[in-house]
């Protein structure tokens, strides 16, 4: 309604401005009549659509009434009819009008059966026909030329085209008589016929000019029309004259060239749809082409071969028009590229197309009702018809779904359905005219094409709105000097080659004419010189490169300029901006990069292949950098922070730097689509501008929300919202489905940033500004996604909820990001903590409201998503419940059997094939049946997985293998329908020969057959002497399964490290050991244990082995390789179980010998793997369970740890005590100082022992993977224990020290602390050279660190230092000897007796200290004992 209000009053301004226009028309009339006539069809079109409003108005009280709505159709075509009788009245068009109706006129004579007979002579008529031929093709020139002019001169040019025309025809229709067969007379009037629709459409295209020369593409329109009326005079000329020879041919050529002339007089519109380096393509290889022609020409008028010389001239002839159109269009490309040009804008539809496509039609439509036309010729026409109505049905499709206009959207999909039913409609009757010849079917056929020309005539004319049309381009003056030279050169080609066709032609009758070659030599030089310039022209003046320079230059200015504030700031002396403040200079920032951020993908773009926008956009995108670089500045100025002004000025630095690297790959690029060489450097550097623009906007956001300043996030929301409102969004790339999974993502996390925001009000304001950033961020993302979803939404109106709701959120999140502010600005206001609150719920439940849109939008495929994450879950919980199995820990409740679960397990198993015939089935149909079909697969595999674990837990713990074979069998099946529900959830709505389609039932399959193996597996629990062989199979299908996942091309989720690829394929060694044992006992407990432990093996290998192969820092050589070595692994593997299982069926000796073959095909695969692994890792692969490998891990773990110590050492200080003690301080600091020079040399000790141990491998006197692992490894744990016994010293020492400065520990822990580094440090020299070289570098360097550092120096240092404190301690205790006898006596013997017991705890210190050697030196290795001994 409120657009049907909306047209009503523009079309009532626009009557309004029509009765004053036709006024003025009819004032400025000499004609009365005309002037009456004007007036007469202005008041006809102001009743007409007074009339058509009141049906409007009544159409929309009662939409449903069909017979208003008819009536308001009626009333609209009238409507149209009296607007283009006014537009006839206008001066000049009526001239226009009689010259088309005398041109109809004249055309009749056409229309008679029997021509009639010369009255000329032969060479009579073929004289007359080629001078009315000459004088018509020069009228058309008149006519396109006085388009241009007054409508008086258009009136003349159309006068005069007629009365050629008129002349041309009898001229023609006499040479019609001298013809001999019926066919040839037939061609020729057919030739008229051509020539007639050609002349008409030349005054149409005139005619529609005059009315509106700034109509885009009206000029080319005329151009084009004037170029048929050439060609079809060109065939004419061909086919009926009997010139000299090649006489025709060069006259054809030059009728050519001057109908191309015209493209070189106002290039301001796009020539043809050639990119500019298709142009200078074009021009290389139509001006190769010519000289080429040229040097025939000349060759032939020599040799007096005529067929060739024609031949050549009409390739000269087609290769100068090929130059001209490409000069034209290089030349347009360079005007319109300039930066002071404006470039047009494509409209909604092309109104060339539509054009095109009418006349064609009803070209064809004329043919199909002729009755001189053949079968072939009925056919052709049909196949026309069919092509044209096919584009313009698309056309109107893609212009419904481009346009925001509901109006226009409803009357371009009624259009299409018009012209699509009445091509169907003809269609049926052109196969009965195929079938049969006669006239009723003819007739039939001529009745069908009325109603298409109808809707193809109504949908041209409503195409032709000026609402849709282009805009075209506004070329500056500057862009009209740079386009000079080309249109020159160009101009200068066409008037040479001119010339030389003329000489040409005089030349081949007569041949032997001296002056006449020479003449021809110098047009010929003329011809190549202007192409020459021509070339280096278009060369010269490529679009983009001159601005590409230019803003090169701006960057790096302001590159240096951030570099000097950058030095400033350095410095401390950037000057603060007091003329602004803080706030308004982050605004300027934010949008300033925000709209360098939207320039990025149309420079990229443009650079890519626009070249025509590549100027505009490189200028606009440079334009921007000095405000950039004067904000940035501003607000670093303004910041106290030092880090804050260096980060802000390094973002800013680095997003020029970016940009240049931009513009230096869009250069190279230069807007060339065929330079594919440079298009990986366009995106690589538009990506790492994107990240720049990024990073600084976080920044910027981060900043402005510290302060409670959010001007910029609400922005980026609101930029956001409206990017939504956009019309149609670029292809999609996905489905609706790819866009909920997002959306849902983006959506939840809304709602939980806004939960925390509410959390954090109370507790934290000042996280809310970054918790504000989040919401920005998400949002962003949301508002993206929900565009594409609603596009690819099905129906149109979930598609408009959706979007819809998510600006309603949109508006949510602002107000939530403005309150935040808020309360950053005022933590402590509770009004404002209440308002964030609120928002916070109001966020939530708009949250809420898009997911529930977006489950209506698709409920099966939100119905799959829920219930894959159901199933997800339950795989989970049956891998923990096979752990609990496996463990001998799975019991049941109450004393129950198997037998009491198996026939539940049997009835929900098939109930679950019944759920997954109904998911195969809801793919194909709506998406409420494949929602209920989701939501009951997820129901049944719960319950499924309930009955089995119970039947699990009822075998007891005493039997775990088959406890884990029985939750192993119901967890492939949960896989399968994880599989099977994510296929459906792809293929839902798809055609049946869709991949997807083909990928559900791939997935069905596998479903089934897990089920079948379920229940095989189920009825086989109890037979003892079966279950092993069922386990087994079903082992061997799920490997394959795994096999397949493994085999597909997706890249997992996460990788590993080669490391663990090798730990996961050690255990298919074990597994098969255990397979080839199991084969030749036969024993169903084994080959269970043996089922079981496969599966394992080669889970974990083949996920290990994809985790580790997709590495990004593994080569694409070497993660073939290990792709290729695993799965030839698993197929070995499956060998090997498919013969450990016919060796159960049929065992014999010669079967069994077949199992070590089997075994060491898996063996010699796994040791591929391995090397694949160690070349994952390059040199530096080791082996993790080498114990040598183990004792230099705990070296390096042993020197980190010292090193650790030595740092805390350092940050010690001595606890402030009074000033008189400063002997103390001194002594406090010496301990300090002798902790500390004893951490660092046991740390460098420690780091000289493990080159040691290295040079012992490299020596080989250790192996890198043992030899004689016990001896070997005794030494590698000496080692180890020395390692780890001179951390465990260090680090008691550095403790103690600590302790001891703090005044928490004796001076005597100190001591023993100091000590124990000396004699574990003793003890690792000594491990160190059980097996060393003595003379080796690193043995004398380990020496050398012993000696330099002096462990035992600057031990016995720190334990003199301890003593001397203890002694003077011990001198400032003043005892205070008592004067009374009795009292002496007492003193004396409670001394001595604490001298006895303090010696007594001594002696038994000293036995517990010998007991701890002699247990410690029990577990010493036998090396260590033999050398202390």
């Amino acid at each position: 309604v409120h657009s049907s209000y909306v047209t009503a009053r523009e079309t009532a301004q626009a009557l309004k401005t029509l009765a004053q226009a036709a006024r003025g028309v009819a004032a400025s009339t000499t004609d009365p009549k005309a002037a009456a006539a004007m007036l007469d069809s202005a008041r006809d079109v102001m009743e007409g659509s007074a009339l058509l409003i009141h049906e409007a108005k009544q159409a929309l009280i009662s939409p449903g009434d069909t017979e208003s709505q008819q009536r308001l159709a009626q009333v609209a075509k009238a409507v149209s009819h009296s607007l283009n009788n006014c537009v006839n009245c206008l001066p000049g068009q009526k001239d226009v009008d009689m010259a088309l109706k005398s041109i109809g006129e004249a055309s009749k004579k056409l229309l008679i059966e029997t021509i009639p007979p010369a009255s000329k002579s032969f060479q009579e008529a073929q004289s007359e026909l080629n001078q009315t031929a000459a004088d018509l093709n020069q009228s058309a020139g008149e006519v396109v030329h006085a388009s241009r002019g007054s409508s008086s001169q258009l009136a003349v040019a159309s006068g005069k085209f007629s009365q050629d025309f008129d002349e041309f025809l009898d001229a023609g229709i006499e040479m019609a008589g001298h013809t001999q067969k019926k066919d040839d007379q037939v061609q020729v009037i057919g030739n008229l016929k051509n020539i007639s629709m050609a002349s008409s459409k030349l005054l149409l295209a005139a005619k529609s000019l005059s009315v509106d020369p700034a109509a885009a593409n009206a000029k080319n329109l005329l151009a084009a029309a004037a170029r048929a009326v050439t060609d079809s005079i060109n065939q004419l000329i061909t086919l009926c004259t009997q010139q000299a020879p090649g006489q025709k041919e060069c006259d054809n050529a030059l009728r050519e060239l001057e109908a191309v002339r015209g493209m070189l007089d106002n290039p301001n519109e796009p020539v043809s749809d050639l990119s500019y380096f298709d142009c200078i393509e074009s021009v290389m290889e139509n001006s190769k082409v010519l000289g080429e022609s040229m040097a025939g020409i000349s060759q032939n008028c020599k040799t007096g071969d005529v067929p060739a010389f024609g031949d050549c001239v009409g390739s000269a002839s087609k290769a100068l028009c090929g130059l001209t159109e490409a000069a034209g269009q290089a030349s347009y490309l360079v005007g319109v590229s300039d930066p002071n040009s404006q470039a047009g804008h494509q409209g909604l539809v092309d109104p060339i197309q539509f054009a095109k496509a009418n006349q064609a039609i009803q070209m064809a439509c004329q043919n199909l009702v002729d009755p001189d036309s053949s079968p072939s010729q009925v056919l052709s026409a049909a196949t026309i018809v069919a092509k044209h109505t096919s584009a313009l049905c698309n056309a109107c499709r893609l212009a419904s779904s481009k346009t925001t206009n509901p109006v226009a959207k409803r009357h371009f999909v009624q259009s299409a359905k018009e012209v699509a039913n009445s091509t169907a409609n003809l269609v049926k009757t052109i196969k009965a005219l195929d079938g049969d010849f006669s006239e009723e079917n003819r007739n039939r056929c001529r009745v069908a094409t009325a109603p298409l020309i109808e809707a193809v005539e109504n949908l041209t004319t409503f195409a032709s709105n000026p609402e849709f049309a282009s805009v075209p381009a506004q070329i500056s003056h500057e862009g009209s000097a740079a386009q000079e030279p080309i249109l020159h050169s160009a101009r200068s080609m066409l008037d040479s080659s001119t010339h030389l066709l003329k000489t040409a032609r005089s030349l081949v009758i007569n041949p032997k004419d001296p002056p006449t070659w020479s003449v021809l030599a110098g047009h010929s030089r003329t011809v190549s010189d202007s192409i020459k310039s021509l070339i280096t022209a278009i060369r010269d003046k490529a679009p983009g490169q001159r601005e590409c320079d230019s803003s090169i230059d701006n960057i790096n200015k302001c590159i240096r300029d951030i570099e000097q504030a950058s030095l400033a700031a350095v410095s401390q002396n950037l000057a603060s901006r007091d003329d602004i403040s803080l706030e308004a200079l982050q605004e300027q920032l934010t949008s300033t990069v925000q709209e360098i951020g939207h320039l990025i993908d149309p420079v990229s773009t443009a650079a890519r292949g626009e070249a025509s926008q590549l100027g505009h956009k490189v200028t606009q995108l440079a334009g921007y950098f000095e405000p950039l670089i004067v904000a940035s500045v501003g607000v670093a100025s303004k910041l106290n922070d030092h880090q804050q002004q260096m980060t802000f000025l390094d973002q800013t630095k680095t997003m020029a730097e970016s940009a240049l690297q931009m513009l230096y790959a869009a250069k190279e690029g230069g807007g060339n689509p065929k330079a594919s060489h440079t298009h990986d450097a366009i995106a690589e550097a538009a990506q790492l501008m994107k990240e720049a623009v990024d990073d600084i906007m976080v920044t910027l956001n981060e900043a402005a929300s510290e302060v409670g300043m959010v001007g910029g996030m609400v922005e980026s929301i609101a930029d956001a919202m409206a990017k939504l409102d956009e019309g149609t969004p670029p292809e999609p790339d996905g489905s609706f489905v790819d866009y909920q999974t997002s959306m849902v993502k983006h959506s939840k996390a809304i709602a939980v940033t806004a939960q925390e925001m509410m959390t954090k009000s109370v507790t934290c304001p000042d996280e809310l500004g970054g918790l504000a950033s989040q919401v920005t961020v998400d949002y962003s993302q949301l508002a993206v996604q929900g565009r594409l979803a609603a596009h690819t939404a099905e129906p149109e109106e979930i598609g408009f909820q959706i979007k819809s709701r998510v600006q309603e959120l949109g508006h949510g999140c602002i107000f939530l990001v403005q309150k935040a502010g808020a309360l950053q600005v005022t933590p402590s206001d509770g009004f404002t903590k209440r308002e964030l609150i609120e928002c916070a719920r109001a966020v939530t439940e708009k949250v809420s409201l898009v997911l529930s849109a977006l489950q209506a939008g698709n409920k099966g495929t939100q119905a799959c998503i829920t219930a894959a994450s159901a199933v997800s879950g339950i795989i989970a919980d049956l891998d923990t419940t096979i752990m609990f199995a496996s463990a001998g820990t799975l019991n049941a409740e109450n004393d129950e059997s198997f037998a009491d679960h198996r026939e539940n397990i049997l009835k929900t198993a098939k109930a679950l094939v019944e759920d997954t015939k109904m998911l195969v089935s809801g793919a194909a149909s709506g998406q409420d049946k494949l929602s209920q079909a989701a939501q009951s697969s997820a129901k049944t595999i719960t319950q499924l997985t309930d009955v089995v674990k119970l039947g699990a837990a009822s075998i007891g713990a005493d039997d775990p293998e088959t406890q884990v074979v029985l939750i192993n069998a119901v967890k492939d099946v949960a896989k399968a329908l994880a599989e099977l529900i994510s296929a459906t959830k792809c293929a839902a709505g798809k055609a049946a020969d869709d991949p997807s389609m083909y990928q559900l039932k791939s997935a069905a399959k596998v479903m089934v057959t897990n089920v079948t193996s379920l229940l095989k597996t189920v009825k086989a629990v109890e037979d003892e002497a079966t279950r092993g062989t069922r386990a087994l199979e079903a082992t061997i299908e799920c490997i394959k399964q795994e096999l397949a996942v493994f085999q597909s091309r997706d890249a997992p989720n996460k990788t590993t490290t080669p490391e663990e690829f090798i730990r996961m394929t050690k255990g298919i060694t074990m597994a098969t050991a255990k397979a080839v044992a199991a084969g030749n006992s036969a024993r169903q407990e084994d080959i269970i244990h043996t089922a079981n432990l496969s599966r394992k093996a080669i889970s974990d290998m083949l996920s290990t082995c994809k985790q580790a192969a997709y590495h990004p820092e593994v080569s694409e050589e070497v993660k073939n390789r290990a792709l290729m070595f695993g799965s030839e692994c698993t197929t070995g593997y499956i060998d090997l179980l498919e013969q450990v299982l016919f060796v159960l069926q049929r065992p014999s000796g010669e079967q069994k010998q077949q199992l070590a073959a089997c075994s060491k095909r898996v063996a010699g695969a796994v040791t591929e793997l391995i090397q694949t692994a160690e070349a994952m890792k390059g040199s530096e692969w080791v082996d993790p369970e080498d114990p040598t490998v183990i004792a230099e891990t705990e070296l390096l773990g042993a020197a980190a740890s010292i090193e650790a110590a030595a740092k805390k050492l350092e940050q010690l200080k001595p606890r402030a005590k009074p000033k008189q003690a400063d002997e103390t301080l001194n002594f406090e600091e010496q301990i300090l100082e002798a902790a500390k020079s004893i951490a660092a040399a046991t740390s460098a000790l420690v780091k000289s022992a493990s080159a040691a141990q290295r040079e012992l491998v490299a020596q080989g006197k250790v192996g890198l993977i043992p030899a004689n692992a016990v001896d070997d490894g005794q030494w590698s744990q000496g080692l180890i224990s020395a390692a780890r016994m001179v951390a465990a010293a260090t680090s008691n020492l550095c403790e103690a020290a600590n302790a001891s400065v703090q005044g928490h520990a004796s001076e005597e822990k100190l001591i023993s602390s100091a000590k124990q580094v000396a004699a574990s440090t003793a003890q690792l020299l000594v491990a160190c050279k059980v097996k060393a070289d003595q003379d080796s570098e690193a043995m004398r360097r380990l020496q050398v660190q012993v000696l330099l550092y002096n462990i035992k120096k600057a031990s016995d240092n720190l334990v003199r230092a301890a003593q001397k404190a203890a002694f003077d301690k011990a001198d400032d205790h003043n005892v205070v000897v008592k004067t009374k006898f009795v009292g002496g006596i007492a003193q004396i013997i409670a001394a001595q007796e604490e001298m006895l017991r303090k010696e007594r705890e001594l002696e038994e210190a000293r036995k517990k200290l010998a007991q701890i050697r002699q247990q410690q030196y029990k577990f010493l290795p036998s090396e260590l004992r033999e050398d202390s001994n």
